[in-house]
């Protein structure tokens, strides 16, 4: 017998030892790997459906459902690895120092990630409210997953960071579908309370974007050096806000000033 006959055969033996050692082992985790990866693919159909259903933000679906999947997917590949013998300790230690590094450097992207993911889950507020958060107020124009977005009055388009954003105080303006109007009107001391009462109350009836069936308060509130004051709460719907502040200052002004009723200092 020839040295390379030989070493064919030795390779051969070797070859036939591994497979009746270890063979039944790989045949068990491929059987395991597709029966896997045919339930990953059910599971991943029935979630998808699932979180349509729950009506869960369009924005959040794909990552839930890319996270769920991945992590099953991992969970099964080491699975399967310990069927066949392959050791996972080292692989283990790999990905455990990699999620570790990511962390220490993306920690402020993890925070504004968590913070879209609460944002998102939560609904402390939705797409057209009005809120007031990190000294801005604007209509929801857009909520991404690392960033809000506001349009503010003035058209301006501000960016907020979703970690700062849920971590501070959030005011949503636009909820309850109605918001008070709130102001104080100086009149002086010559003038009849019940006829300032009487001209505010007519300007409040007569403002068409006040809302309906709502209590409205008018009164005095303080009496000054200069003059008394008194104060005006409305209820309107938050998009009416500004332009019926502005309307009823001009109509209360205007009928004081055809009864006569001087403002202080005039």
């Amino acid at each position: 017998m020839t040295p390379h006959t030989t070493r064919l055969q030795q390779f051969y033996d070797k070859a036939y030892d591994w497979a009746i050692s270890h063979g039944p082992s790989v045949l068990i985790g491929l059987i395991i790997l597709i029966l896997g990866l045919r339930i990953i693919k059910i599971i991943k159909a029935r979630l998808r459906a699932r979180m349509s259903r729950q009506e869960i933000h369009s924005s959040l679906q794909p990552f839930i459902l890319s996270l769920c999947i991945t992590g099953m997917h991992i969970m099964l590949v080491i699975a399967v690895m310990g069927i066949m013998g392959i050791g996972v300790s080292f692989f283990s230690t790999i990905v455990g120092a990699l999620t570790v590094a990511a962390g220490l450097a993306l920690s402020g992207t993890f925070q504004n990630f968590a913070g879209g993911i609460l944002i998102l889950l939560l609904k402390p507020f939705e797409l057209d409210d009005n809120i007031q958060a990190q000294g801005q107020e604007g209509k929801v124009t857009s909520i991404q997953i690392f960033y809000t977005v506001l349009l503010t009055a003035d058209n301006k388009t501000v960016i907020i960071p979703n970690g700062k954003l849920f971590n501070e105080v959030i005011v949503n303006v636009t909820r309850e579908g109605k918001r008070r109007l709130d102001f104080e009107i100086k009149i002086g001391y010559a003038a009849d309370p019940t006829r300032v009462k009487a001209i505010i109350e007519a300007a409040v009836k007569n403002t068409k974007t006040i809302a309906a069936n709502t209590p409205s308060n008018i009164g005095i509130t303080a009496m000054e050096v200069d003059g008394v004051k008194y104060i005006v709460n409305v209820w309107v719907t938050p998009k009416d806000f500004l332009s019926t502040k502005i309307s009823l200052h001009e109509t209360i002004f205007k009928n004081l000033l055809a009864e006569g009723i001087k403002l202080p200092g005039m």
